[in-house]
């Protein structure tokens, strides 16, 4: 009976913690960070002693203003100025007290942000078609010659450059759904279905985005670093599979110092054949989480990511009652140790690939030491199941993972390049929920690939996507000059695409 109590106590526990958690996670704040305060409470007089400062002589108080947030002059710099000047009338520029004439001593000037709604307008593109009138009379055939007309994207629909791409916009990069555009577009004063929106998307994706993704992924391959990532999707007409099935949409980007490439690839499973698939031919350092699917990808150098370290620490914290205990201490030692390597990694932002790998081995190599002869202490002193076990678990199971950062300068401390490149489609997910077709929700990859790498280059993805809807079915597909010139790191891309400057 004490053997059975003890162990009802234990599951009892357990479940208690994961109630914890799930309350957390429903209902507290999502943000992982941490008070500094909070975290050196346990050493608080070594994290405050300082032997040399000087004794106070009078009381000192200070505090910290917030910045104001707004518009300033600044932020308008970059924006389009129109003038309107307003004069008195001739007959009023007469002094009333004088009657001498009037001038202008100064310039009262007040400044307004106007916004030009969207406007629908039918563009008829009308050519000549010339013949010879002599040809005709003395001739048999007739030379006929047409003026020169650019192509349309796609033939025999009235859908233009601009209004794909702005459907597209909305779309993927706004998150507002098809059934949504189908109602505004009432208010524009036409009728357009979200069918006929779904196949522009559709069309529009594979027969013009697909040929600047797969250039953009022989790039990718390329490089020497990448991230990798994956979120489900639901797709509810998949051959042979129900509508509740989950399909995941798979994400591969490159690292800050190579060009800036985000790719997205739907796959009807989390199977590791798909990233070793999509990966063929890549050589390198991979970064991904703890999922063991990237197992498969081969001749690569695996790299994981300290923030899903950090995260099972955090996890445990949540996971604590109300009144501290032993165990608190311990889940905030291990977040300590890896805001530790983070902070080391905010003074390395701005150095070069092999000066940081010089300043890891130097900085956080220690660090890293530290933590590891900490976690090997803290395995035999936490309960296997527990989620502070769990955490430690984790860091130990991963640690050449982990450690592997110390390799390389490219490689990152964390893999959250990868998370936050994929949030725009969690996002959109939350609000068109699903793909009715693999057609819909490969070309939802295609589209959000384009999309992102150019939001990551700087560009504004509407006027890009309008850039090359006129360009691409007006140039040889088969020529990679011509392609190449079309990618958003091109010198050849136009002002007009570019995001100004934040000042």
């Amino acid at each position: 009976m004490e053997h059975e109590n003890q162990v009802l106590a234990t599951r009892l526990k357990w479940y208690e913690e994961q109630f914890r958690l799930s309350q957390s996670n429903r209902f507290g704040a999502s943000s992982e960070k941490t008070s500094l305060d909070q975290l050196a409470f346990f050493n608080e007089a070594e994290k405050t002693a300082h032997p040399k400062a000087v004794e106070p002589t009078v009381e000192e108080i200070t505090y910290k203003r917030r910045k104001a947030r707004g518009l300033n002059k600044d932020t308008m710099a970059d924006l389009p100025v129109e003038v309107i000047e307003y004069h008195l009338p001739e007959e009023e520029m007469v002094c009333p007290k004088c009657h001498h004439t009037l001038h202008v001593m100064s310039k009262e000037v007040r400044r307004e942000l106007i916004i030009i709604p969207a406007e629908v307008k039918v563009v008829e593109h009308v050519r000549d078609v010339c013949a010879c009138r002599y040809c005709e009379k003395e001739n048999t055939s007739t030379p006929i010659i047409t003026a020169p007309m650019p192509a349309p994207v796609l033939p025999g629909s009235f859908v233009s450059p601009s209004l794909m791409a702005f459907v597209m916009n909305r779309k993927y990069s706004e998150a507002i759904p098809l059934y949504r555009q189908e109602q505004q577009f009432v208010n524009f004063g036409i009728d357009i279905s979200r069918q006929t929106l779904a196949n522009w998307m559709i069309q529009g994706a594979n027969r013009w985005l697909k040929v600047l993704n797969d250039r953009l992924h022989t790039l990718l391959l390329n490089e020497s670093f990448l991230h990798a990532d994956e979120t489900t999707l639901q797709v509810l007409q998949e051959k042979g599979r129900p509508a509740t099935s989950k399909s995941y949409m798979w994400l591969y980007a490159t690292g800050r110092f190579g060009p800036q490439i985000f790719l997205y690839d739907y796959q009807v499973s989390r199977a590791g054949k798909h990233p070793k698939n999509f990966l063929t031919g890549f050589k390198g350092f991979l970064q991904t989480d703890g999922y063991p699917g990237y197992n498969d990808v081969t001749d690569v150098t695996r790299a994981g990511c300290f923030a899903h370290a950090r995260r099972g620490f955090t996890d445990a914290l949540k996971a604590l009652p109300d009144k501290a205990s032993p165990s608190s201490t311990v889940a905030m030692e291990g977040i300590e140790h890896c805001n530790k390597l983070f902070s080391i990694e905010r003074t390395l932002a701005d150095l070069s690939p092999e000066k940081r790998y010089k300043e890891r081995l130097d900085q956080s190599k220690p660090v890293l030491e530290a933590f590891l002869s900490w976690l090997t202490i803290k395995k035999q002193q936490v309960l296997p199941k527990s989620q502070l076990g769990k955490a430690v678990a984790y860091c130990l199971n991963q640690w050449s993972k982990l450690e592997a950062f110390l390799l390389d300068g490219q490689i990152e401390l964390s893999n959250n390049r990868a998370e936050r490149a994929i949030k725009p489609f969690i996002i959109g997910r939350k609000n068109f929920l699903f793909s009715k077709t693999p057609n819909g929700a490969t070309a939802s990859a295609l589209i959000y690939s384009v999309i992102e790498t150019a939001k990551a280059n700087g560009l504004s993805p509407y006027h890009y996507l309008v850039y090359l809807f006129e360009k691409l079915p007006n140039i040889d597909l088969k020529n990679l000059d011509q392609v190449d010139n079309l990618l958003p790191w091109s010198e050849s891309i136009p002002d007009s695409c570019k995001v100004p400057s934040k000042r």
